[in-house]
């Protein structure tokens, strides 16, 4: 039975970290940039945490083209 561990860096600080960084990112291009940091993350990890970050109006989510969607972070 593989061990998982614990990130130092919750998942969501990652995705706010990488695009502030970068701008805004597709949903592939911004799972590569986590599986970078998190070797074991799936990509129902990353839609999980990008509506739970989307209904607390961290992020906004809109569709680029059937299959791609847009991440971006939303004004404060």
């Amino acid at each position: 039975m593989p061990v998982k561990t614990w990130k130092v860096q919750p998942i969501h600080l990652i995705i706010v970290e990488t695009l502030e960084k970068k701008g805004s990112l597709a949903d592939t291009e911004l799972f590569e940039a986590l599986k970078s940091f998190y070797k074991e993350i799936r990509f129902d990890d990353l839609n999980r945490t990008l509506m739970k970050m989307e209904v607390t109006n961290l992020i906004s989510v809109s569709s680029l083209t059937k299959g791609n969607r847009l991440v971006q972070l939303t004004k404060r």
